[in-house]
This record gives structure tokens, sequence and C-alpha cells, in this order.
């Protein structure tokens, strides 16, 4: 093994059994689930990598502790200890627990929007714009522009363009901005991560106009050690000291717990301002629960507390790192496109450079999801067109410059003896790229539609005889 990949720092204590299915299996199953991904059953996949988001394998640390749960309505042990946790290793004064990621988007969005508000964030993430344009604000790209380039080698592609973000305070009013929101690392770029000193920099910025910086947590630890790896004075330090420097330039967050905690469910949401909570616990009883739970479990919290302990060991996000490069050495080796520099979470096909002669309302990477799923058996995830919805105001739908397909790394799951068969299957895709048609959408749901759309595969004598040119990169 090349030390560059680090070994599995666990041992295996307990297996689950997974069968290859046939091809013709596979085609039906597509055809069923309308070639949407999301929409096939997890014992049809072979090797899933649709998310690294509640798919993580939990440590014998964390089921011993599922066993201490206090399910108590109120004032749970459980919630002391995991808001202990939060207070120790990122910072913040205030924690609301959430049974979920989202549900921590939801409340942050009810508490601080205001119809015609903006809110300028480094890319946007699918569930956090759900929630901001449905509360009435207009989201805002305020990332650096190399992140919408899928081969820019550039180490922290997450940073926000501090220009952008000033320019658009001057022209929408700090009073019309409740927060900033910063993703670290930033999932749509590819797991791209933010450096320290530009964090600084917009709490600074956004400070000296009284604006709150709101954190996506998400993959705070990933985004930690590349910190670690990639800026210059945090070579020597832990990724505990790391972490908790970088809370330390957000006035609150929303966390999925679902990754960077390494459970199967639960999410918070924090703060330091003292109001801003008591609304969040008057709210929280509506959607969520009691503010001592919500929507969890005594044994939920117990599990992501110990959890949150577990993920800044740097043998654990070493080998986390290590596996989504080990993968994507053997594709960009084979001469298949992927997004640069490899991300913490997973490794991301460029569909538009893979697919270059399907059109983007042919929907490239939502074809090579299926078609990887096809080939193989393994699950895979858009992230392009589809992802990206339409327009409230025209109805088109948005174009990001990435089209991408997210091969997604779950936590302590598979071996590189998985990925190695990952690799092999978008080799052997690629070497016949040139076949595959694209799709048409049949059916779409008003929010989300990446969950649920369905589609077709164009026939082959309607997509040799288009005429309109592929979208360019650019």
């Amino acid at each position: 093994m090349n030390p560059m990949y680090a070994a599995e720092p666990f041992k295996i204590k307990v297996v689950e059994p997974i069968k290859m299915t046939t091809r013709a299996e596979r085609a039906q199953y597509l055809q069923e689930a309308g070639y949407n991904t999301f929409l096939l059953r997890s014992d049809q996949c072979y090797i899933d990598l649709l998310t690294d988001s509640g798919t993580t394998a939990m440590s014998d640390y964390q089921w011993a502790g599922m066993m201490l749960g206090d399910e108590a309505y109120a004032g749970s042990k459980n919630f002391i200890h995991l808001q202990e946790v939060v207070r120790e290793y990122y910072g913040f004064k205030h924690i609301v627990p959430t049974h979920q990621g989202r549900g921590a988007e939801n409340l942050l969005s009810r508490l601080c929007i205001k119809p015609g508000d903006t809110v300028p964030g480094n890319m946007y993430f699918t569930t956090t714009r759900a929630h901001q344009e449905l509360n009435g604000a207009q989201f805002v790209d305020i990332i650096i522009d190399e992140a919408h380039d899928s081969q820019a080698e550039v180490p922290f592609k997450g940073n926000v363009d501090l220009a952008k973000l000033q320019k658009l305070i001057d022209e929408v009013g700090a009073e019309r901005i409740p927060y900033v929101c910063v993703a670290v690392t930033v999932n749509l770029a590819g797991g791209q991560p933010v450096s320290m000193a530009n964090l600084r920099a917009v709490k600074q910025l956004c400070s000296q106009h009284g604006i709150p910086v709101m954190f996506d947590a998400t993959r705070c630890v990933e985004n930690a050690y590349f910190i670690q790896e990639r800026e210059d004075g945090y070579a020597g330090k832990t990724i505990r000291a790391i972490l908790k420097e970088m809370m330390s330039h957000a006035d609150g967050c929303t966390m999925s717990g679902k990754k960077d905690c390494l459970v199967n469910i639960g999410g918070f949401l924090c703060m330091n301002d003292d109001e801003l909570y008591q609304r969040a616990t008057e709210l929280v009883v509506l959607f969520e629960g009691m503010p001592s739970y919500g929507g969890l479990a005594g044994r939920d919290m117990e599990a992501m507390a110990r959890g949150i302990e577990e993920s800044v060991d740097q043998h654990y996000i070493s080998h986390r790192v290590g596996q989504c490069r080990y993968l994507a050495d053997q594709l960009e080796a084979a001469g298949i496109p992927i997004v640069k520099p490899v991300g913490g979470h997973a490794v991301f096909l460029d569909a538009r450079a893979f697919l270059d002669h399907l059109p983007q309302d042919e929907f490239p990477a939502q074809t090579l999801a299926a078609q990887l799923y096809l080939e193989s058996g393994v699950r895979s995830m858009e992230r392009g067109i589809v992802s990206a919805g339409r327009n409230q105001e025209t109805g088109d739908h948005h174009r990001p410059k990435l089209e991408l397909v997210r091969l997604t790394i779950p936590r302590r799951v598979y071996t590189y003896a998985h990925l190695d068969v990952v690799a092999r299957a978008c080799k052997d895709l690629y070497a016949r790229r040139r076949e595959i048609q694209g799709m048409k959408m049949v059916y779409e749901p008003k929010f989300l539609r990446f969950f649920t759309a369905r589609f077709e595969p164009l026939p082959a004598p309607v997509a040799a005889e288009r005429t309109e040119p592929a979208l360019a990169h650019a």
C-alpha cells in the first residue's frame, strides 16, 4: 500500500452482506426507478456511493453510548452531554438539536429571513437554498470564480470572494442581508475547503457591517484537515485546535450530524446570541420537539456527542481523505475527468467532459449516474442541472457551470478493494462513453426535484439528429 493512502484505523467487528446483481436486473431496476438513483432500493446496489449522509459505520464506543440513552421528554442527560461537547469542540454558547441538518436550516431561515432579503453564500446547497427561498430570500453566490472550474488547481476553492461580498453589501444594503452563509467545505464545488485566512477576513468584513456569519458546518472536520495540510502555520496544530479556531470566526452554524459527527441521524443549530437562542427554543417545538431533544432520541444525542469526539482523531481523518485520493488517483491515471483538487468526502466526475457530446439540457450527469449503476451496480448521485432546479422568476433551469456525478464515500464503511471495483467500472464506462445517449425528464416535483424526478432515455435516432451544440464549459 502506498504510504500516502493511510490503512484503515479500525478493525471490522460487524459485517453486512452485499450482493452483485445482473445487468438485466439492473436495467429493470433503473427503469422502475425512473433512471433516478435516489429511487433505487438499497438492496439493488452493490456499492452504494449515493451519499455520506447518515451512512457512517458507528464505533463500538458510540454503540455503547446508545445503551445509555436517557429518553426523558425534557432535560435528557444525553442532551446535557451533547451541549457540553459542542461547547468544548466548537465553542458556541447555545445548541438546539434537530432531527437533521435541514431542520436546522429551516429554523435559521424562519428566524432570520424577511421577504426581499438576500443571503450570500459560497455556492448554493440544495436544501439550504430551498429554505432560504421559501422564506422569501434570494441566494447570491459569492464564491471565488475558480470554484466553477473543475480543473483549477486551487488549494482553497471554497473561499469567499471578498470583493463580491462587499459589492453585494453596497448594492442591497447590510440591513437586507440577514446573515452570510459559509459552507465548510463546499459540497457542490467538489468538497472544496475554505482557508482560515478567508474565514477570518469574511468575519471581519461582516462585523464592520453588523452582518452575522453562519457556517454550514456539515463537513467542518474535513475542512480543518485541509487547513492543517495546506495553510501556512497550521501543520503543527491538531485537528481539534484548528476546528475550534475555525468556529471562532462564525456567529453560529447549522450542522447535519449525519456527516462529520459520525451518526446515522441528527443535527443541530448553534448560535452565540442569547435573543436568537430564545426565539429558536420557541420555534423548535413547532417543527422538531422540545429544545432539549429536537426530534432526537436520547441515544441518538449520545452517539452524536461521542462521534464529535472521535471525528477529530488524526488517524481517522487522514484515512478518510486518503480513501478519496486513492479513488481519484486511479481515475485520473486513466484519463477520466474529475474535479481537482480532490475534496474530503467524494470524488466528483466531470460529466460535461465525460459525456461532452451531450448538451446540458439532456442531463449528462443524471445520465452518467444511471449508466454507472447499469454498468456495475455502483450507485452515485447527480450534482448538476437537475440538482440546481429552476429559476423561480423565469421558470427556466438553473444552469450551473459544474455538471458533476458525485462518488460519495461513506465513513468507515468500504475498503480500498471496494474502491478498486468503482474505479474499474468508471474506466469501462469511459471507454464506451460515445455510445451513451442523453435523457429527458418525464416527472418533475415542485421542490428539490433531484430526489424524486423521473427520466427516460432519449432514443438513439433523436440524439443522432440533434443539431444544437453542447453547452461550453464557460
